[in-house]
């Protein structure tokens, strides 16, 4: 049986005071033996993930496979809670949001609507954004901008809007991707529209609780992290970094920071650590540091020639950024960064582009080619644990790990393989 995190309110209030501190006790260790992945890149949407016993190498075909199905159009990332997993995807003219059991794939239900998203360039014309759980809900943003909450035991529809729409926000080159994130009662939006680049909506009605900026929609996805004790939201929008008190909508911080160039995409997501915050992006704008002091944010370093995500997200560990610098399209490498100066630590040309995540001290990565490596998080030079061909390219959705099972996805079938050591 996999334990599952209770809240210390919910325990006291149905047990009483003097069994809470013993169920408390008992059920700690399930939180660290089975962590949930229900939102994009993880619980604490920074990529990490305190599993353990997991696999220290896998043979030439790869780990472990449990189970895959077929899949249609998107580079939406499979969200994880308990034993549901949620996956977003396009199959002929609807968008689809369908929850399958964790363990075996089997679907549990689905929810379709139709869709006329059409891509301008060829990309895809799938969901790019990652569903959020939370709680008893799902949330899912389609490419077109259509925002649901669903019941997560049955699919059952509790609210929907139509954000392009509703807030005349421009199709972007490659339609909405951004993922949403909860704070409190509201989910926090790069919506882009006029009047209202970032936008809160209640999470039980979608009612709009407040607005701000008038910036364009990125691709890169908000976080929230809490920084001399007070909560922040922290956007990368088209225009730039947007600082917020996420209970009210007031801008506390906002810079211009972008590429020249018009036809180019923020897309990689800040990166918090302690009141440090790290942004990159592609088209010859590189990376910049920021530090969240209680006298103001102050620059520390801003680099051209660090490191330039495209569109994944750097990992920190222990004061390292690991990251793919360069564009996608011209061969992205793996790099190896010091998080407080911008030092190159080393670059490995093989990985191209890929989805990350940390665990036991591991990168786990899928690259764009399908390829599953195992590499470890060292600062001193790039060291290989394991290599195998899973997929077929391109692979561009993020990879989720939860209970043991790696999830990750190509244009046609999602896969989940048992990373756990037997």
């Amino acid at each position: 049986m996999k334990l599952r995190w209770v809240q210390p309110q919910d325990v006291l209030g149905t047990l009483g005071g003097v069994r809470f501190v013993l169920l408390t006790a008992w059920i700690l260790p399930g939180l660290l033996l089975a962590a949930d992945w229900p939102q994009f890149l993880g619980p604490h949407r920074d990529s990490r993930s305190s599993e353990t016993g997991l696999l220290a190498t896998w043979p030439k075909n790869g780990p472990p496979l449990v189970w895959q199905r077929p899949i249609g159009a998107g580079f939406s990332g499979a969200a994880v809670a308990g034993n549901r997993l949620v996956v977003f995807h396009r199959v002929g003219d609807k968008e689809v949001v369908a929850c399958l059991d964790a363990a075996t794939g089997q679907e549990q239900w689905q929810f379709a609507y139709s869709t006329a998203y059409h891509d301008d360039f060829g990309k895809g014309e799938g969901p790019r954004a990652t569903p959020l759980i939370a709680g008893d809900r799902v949330y899912t943003l389609g490419a077109e901008g259509r925002l649901l909450g669903l019941e997560l035991a049955s699919g059952k529809k509790i609210w929907e809007r139509a954000l392009n729409t509703d807030y005349q926000a421009p199709k972007g080159f490659f339609g909405v991707a951004t993922s949403p994130v909860l704070e409190g009662n509201v989910l926090l939006v790069n919506v882009g529209g006029r009047h209202a680049g970032i936008v809160a909506l209640d999470k039980d009605t979608g009612k709009e609780a407040w607005r701000a900026t008038e910036h364009e929609a990125s691709y890169a996805s908000p976080v929230v992290a809490t920084i001399h004790g007070k909560r922040r939201a922290i956007f990368f929008t088209r225009e730039g970094i947007v600082l917020l008190d996420p209970r009210t909508g007031q801008v506390v911080y906002s810079k211009h920071w972008r590429a020249r160039m018009h036809a180019s995409v923020n897309a990689a997501s800040p990166v918090v650590t302690d009141d440090l915050v790290f942004f990159s992006a592609c088209y010859g704008t590189g990376a910049l540091l920021l530090q969240v002091g209680t006298d103001g944010i102050h620059e520390v370093w801003t680099s051209g020639s660090a490191m330039s995500n495209h569109y994944d997200t750097c990992i920190q560990n222990n004061g390292y950024l690991y990251g793919f610098d360069g564009r996608q399209e011209e061969g992205a490498k793996l790099r190896c960064i010091e998080l407080k100066t911008g030092k190159v630590r080393w670059t490995d040309d093989h990985p191209g582009c890929g989805s990350m995540i940390l665990a036991e001290g591991n990168l786990i990565i899928l690259t764009e080619n399908g390829e599953l490596l195992l590499v470890e998080a060292n600062p001193v030079a790039y060291k290989e644990k394991a290599r195998a061909q899973v997929l077929t390219a391109p692979c561009r959705s993020p990879i989720a790990l939860a209970d043991g099972r790696l999830y990750g996805r190509d244009t046609t079938k999602l896969a989940c393989w048992n990373l756990k050591r037997q």
